[in-house]
């Protein structure tokens, strides 16, 4: 794979999918500006990875600190040539549970959170004629019960991007990731017992580290600009759903 010399933005860059995203693109020779809420950690993840990392605390549901954090990118680092939307949370539980908050908030950061970033970064992408990767998931072909609220965000992902992919061809190409189970800290935060309890389950017993679906991206990303990756569905080889 030949190095590049690109910029990328990583939303969610803290842990798991974004933080091997991370380490993968530094290792191709990308800059790379981690934005995540939890500062401390992607400090120090700038600090390990060097070449130049920058660390900026954002909250995809607060747009304000999506601009500053724009604004950030385009003086300190030129403009990002590649913005991906890995930011999101699982909170799987039934929908006839009381987790009606946790369920809007998977679509506010999960879908919603990608549409805000996107936007506030669509000039520079535009500039740099760059690539905009969105992190899905396989929730967003299939829905087992406990997954409607999650369903429903990825799902949404997807057409959203399937959209942009029509609107801004071809100036920006438009790729959609969906990774089956991942071994990440996202079960962690799971409320419902039954439901973390299934999902760690999963995560120790089937699914793929980060690191897979890190060298997916950067696959996808190092294709030449005449054809574009626009859906990759990758999943555990034993993984039945």
């Amino acid at each position: 794979m030949t190095k590049s010399n690109r910029v990328a933005v990583i939303t969610g860059a803290s842990s798991g999918i974004g933080e091997a995203i991370a380490k993968t693109l530094v290792s191709n020779g990308y800059k790379v500006a981690l934005l995540a809420r939890r500062l401390d950690r992607i400090s120090t993840l700038a600090d390990q990875i060097g070449n130049g990392s920058m660390a900026i605390q954002a909250d995809v549901t607060d747009r304000a600190s999506i601009v500053a954090a724009a604004s950030r990118v385009e003086s300190e680092l030129g403009g990002a040539d590649v913005v991906i939307n890995n930011a999101g949370v699982m909170l799987t539980a039934p929908f006839g549970s009381d987790r009606r908050a946790e369920h809007r908030q998977m679509v506010e950061t999960n879908l919603l959170g990608a549409m805000t970033v996107t936007e506030v970064f669509l000039d520079q992408l535009r500039a740099s004629e760059g690539d905009l990767v969105n992190i899905s998931s396989v929730a967003a072909r299939v829905a087992p019960a406990g997954f409607a609220a999650y369903s429903a965000a990825k799902w949404g992902l997807n057409g959203w991007s399937e959209s942009l992919r029509v609107e801004l061809q071809p100036d920006i190409r438009v790729m959609v990731i969906e990774p089956g189970a991942v071994a990440t800290e996202l079960s962690d935060h799971i409320t419902h017992e039954d439901s973390q309890k299934l999902d760690q389950e999963y995560r120790d017993n089937v699914a793929m580290p980060a690191q897979d679906i890190a060298d997916v991206v950067a696959f996808a990303l190092s294709r030449p600009k005449r054809i574009t990756l626009n859906e990759i569905l990758v999943r555990p080889t034993i993984q039945a759903m």
